[in-house]
């Protein structure tokens, strides 16, 4: 099996041999797979109502009980719900019933759902979920008079179908999805930038709205992608070449960051295992420290190392750019950055071999950095442009550079081995 770079100080080539990683991550002891969705299990698109799941994907989850948790911005629930998707692929299945829902955290980690589809926000206020319910209405209202003025001088009708597609009625992370917005700007240079360059300023002016209504700290509006974080919050990444950028805003709720959801779902791994909880019943994404080393440091101190399992960690949502404001620096970012560099970290202090894997999810519909193979032996920097560097501190291991759709073989290879193995024990 290739390396998988037990010591942080040393990096390898990213491998794209999928079959190579299955034999040990089918026989490992213990193992638990933590995944992303859009753009890992399905495909990237610009109007997520579109979108799809495979029914033999949920199958092959359930196979995994326990050893799998999904790990996403998006939500369970709500119009604009994964569970919506899981209910439109099982047909006459029942998916509570035969346990089809997708286990995991979402909202970035404030929303937690079992295989039953039963869920719960642990560490949410009912202030809190009352001001959201508020936004997608704000939202609608702000981008309908953005659309009507100049540059735009869109008709009613235009208005009001961008408006239905761009504005996404989650009910704990209510989100601007610009992707069909850059799609019908396309004719028009500039206006889907200065859009972009709105959104964000009408996002910094909700804060304050929340701020106002003693909900100061409570929310943050995640950028994606975007060019990592700097003092002020995460970087939005502009516009540029062809590349639509920024193209999600989400209004979400402070803490709901995907590496503390890492923790959350070991938290309930080792609870699955012994029977008890090693950071406590309450620990949640609101009352989780902030910072990888606070997370690695409280992993050390609560987790058995006996028990760590080989964490697979996968992603699609990855930057590498110049600093705007200094080219001879690189800025990194991307949504799954955080919870990938953390699984790397636990790797490292629990020498569990964690693997890190990139979805390359280029092909869907939404523009953004692919996989040049051809570079891939001998530049992986250069295969990498976009996503990532040769001095990225995270280190890819295993790349499905066919995307989702090699992942889902993969996927279900992995559940389908892992379960032969159990029974033979």
């Amino acid at each position: 099996m290739p390396d998988l770079c037990p010591d942080s100080t040393r990096r390898t080539r990213p491998s794209i041999d999928n079959a190579a990683f299955l034999p040990r991550l089918s026989t490992v002891e213990r193992l638990l797979v933590i995944q992303d969705l859009d753009g890992v299990c399905m495909d990237l698109v610009h109007d997520p109502l579109t979108r799809e799941i495979e029914l033999s994907y949920l199958h092959a989850a359930r196979l995994l009980d326990g050893e799998f948790f999904v790990l996403t911005n998006g939500e369970h629930i709500g119009s604009r719900g994964v569970n919506r998707l899981v209910e439109a692929a099982c047909g006459g299945l029942d998916a509570a019933e035969e346990g089809l829902y997708l286990p995991g955290l979402a909202a970035g980690g404030v929303q937690y759902q079992d295989c039953r589809g039963q869920v719960d926000h642990p560490g949410v206020s009912e202030a809190e979920l009352a001001f959201l319910a508020q936004v997608p209405a704000m939202a609608s209202d702000w981008l309908s008079s953005v659309l009507q003025a100049p540059p735009f001088d869109l008709s009613e009708s235009d208005r009001r179908n961008l408006v239905a597609r761009c504005v996404l009625d989650n009910p704990v992370s209510p989100t601007l999805n610009l992707n069909t917005a850059f799609q019908a700007l396309s004719e028009q240079p500039g206006a889907y930038e200065f859009l972009q360059h709105q959104a964000a300023k009408w996002c910094e002016g909700l804060l304050a709205t929340a701020e106002a209504a003693g909900l100061g700290d409570a929310f943050f509006v995640h950028y994606a992608p975007n060019l990592g974080r700097d003092a002020h919050g995460e970087r939005l990444k502009p516009a540029l070449d062809g590349q639509a950028g920024t193209t999600d805003f989400q209004f979400m709720l402070r803490g709901g960051v995907k590496e503390v959801g890492v923790l959350v779902l070991l938290n309930r791994y080792y609870q699955r295992l012994t029977g008890e909880f090693p950071l406590g019943e309450g620990f949640n994404a609101r009352n989780a420290p902030q910072g990888h080393e606070a997370l690695v440091s409280l992993a050390r101190e609560a987790f058995d190392p006996a028990l760590m399992p080989c964490i697979l960690g996968v992603g699609d949502t990855l930057t590498s750019a110049p600093d705007p404001d200094d080219a001879a620096r690189r800025v990194r970012g991307g949504s799954d950055r955080g919870f990938l560099t953390l699984v790397q970290a636990l790797g490292d202090a629990f020498g569990s071999g964690n693997v890190v894997a990139f979805v390359d999810s280029s092909a869907g519909e939404i523009r953004r950095p692919g996989v040049r193979l051809e570079y891939l032996a001998d530049a992986p920097g250069r295969a990498l442009e976009g996503i990532s560097d040769a001095a990225d501190p995270l280190a890819i291991d295993l790349i499905f550079a066919e995307g989702h759709r090699q992942y889902l073989r993969f996927f279900g290879e992995l559940a389908r081995l892992r379960n032969v193995s159990r029974r033979e024990m």
